[in-house]
């Protein structure tokens, strides 16, 4: 196992070091930067914006920048923020707790109405319950995130049901503890539902294709004929066969909510990565930009670890394939 790991760890990095190096050479890149609109102001002395070039190594050359990146990361900094003036790592990790709690959150329960649905699309395959969730599917895949989202935030403000932004209500401090939980709980219904709403036509789809697929395969016919009961089935036997295809899934659907939830967070002023971000890119704060790239790599890296470790302890034959010879 160890051999496997450090395989899928060693790729993980590789994946991480790739996407810095192209993050920090196109933002870099990038015409103008955070000092542009400074020379515009006559207050401000050409002297100071050559001191702040100075300060922030806008004035080396890109290798050595990078390097000195590198060495911030190292550092647990990951540059320094031209807005903020500090490291870029705490400002992040702040935001990025935020953005995690709604993911996992999505995630989670994304795949707990997906494999049931899946499952019972897959058992009536062709029959009229199966048709319905192919069409409501099909219907939720073609309309856009951002359109969901708008949608959702329409109806908050209309019905006045649930909070329309932010992350807890004004008096959240001098709430009680079970209050806080239904506090948040409230302001997280209408992300976590757009999140669930974008994910949930995919995951019903593969889940369907993978279980059909094993559903007349002999050691299903065969335990059918010993009389075991049709749930016990599914989801003992069935649903364990088509797992390999699925426990993939789960690591990239971390990755794709992960994306989404940006989009999401914007829209709603969720006080995640995503309006952060989005703040950062229109001030052209770059290491902030990059910071936020590579906390997203490594998210999406992580959970396609996770799912290489579940792949693993689940498939007998990729123990027997990494096992030394």
């Amino acid at each position: 196992m160890t051999r496997y790991l450090l395989r899928r760890l060693s790729h993980a990095l590789l994946l991480i070091i790739g996407v810095s190096i192209l993050a920090f050479l196109f933002t870099t890149l990038a015409p103008g930067n955070y000092f542009d609109e400074m020379r515009l102001n006559p207050q401000i002395a050409p002297e100071t914006l050559v001191a702040l070039r100075a300060q922030y190594q806008l004035d080396r050359p890109l290798p050595l920048r990078y390097l000195s990146w590198i060495n911030s990361v190292l550092h647990g900094q990951m540059g320094f923020s031209f807005a903020y003036n500090g490291p870029v790592a705490p400002l992040l990790l702040i935001r990025a707790k935020n953005t995690l709690l709604l993911t996992i959150t999505a995630t989670l329960l994304a795949w707990a109405i997906a494999l049931p649905l899946g499952i019972w699309s897959a058992e009536r395959l062709g029959r009229f319950p199966d048709r319905i969730i192919s069409w409501s599917t099909a219907t939720l895949l073609v309309i856009p995130d951002l359109a969901l989202a708008l949608g959702l935030l329409v109806l908050a403000v209309r019905t006045h049901w649930f909070p329309t932004g932010g992350m807890a209500s004004v008096d959240f401090g001098s709430l009680s503890g079970i209050h806080k939980i239904r506090d948040l709980a409230l302001h997280m219904t209408f992300p976590v539902a757009a999140l669930v709403l974008s994910a949930l036509p995919l995951l019903v789809r593969h889940v369907r294709a993978a279980v059909a697929e094993v559903l007349h395969a002999p050691f299903l016919l065969a335990a059918e004929g010993h009389g075991i009961p049709r749930l016990a089935l599914l989801f003992r036997y069935a649903l364990p066969a088509a797992a390999n295809p699925l426990l993939s899934l789960f690591g990239f659907s971390i990755g794709a909510l992960l994306s989404g939830s940006l989009l999401i967070e914007v829209v709603m002023s969720w006080p995640g990565l995503g309006p952060f971000l989005l703040e950062a890119i229109l001030a052209r704060d770059i290491y902030i930009v990059i910071g936020g790239v590579l906390f997203s790599t490594v998210f999406l890296a992580a959970g396609n670890f996770l799912a290489d470790i579940l792949l693993y302890w689940l498939d007998p034959r990729i123990r027997t394939e990494s096992a030394p010879q």
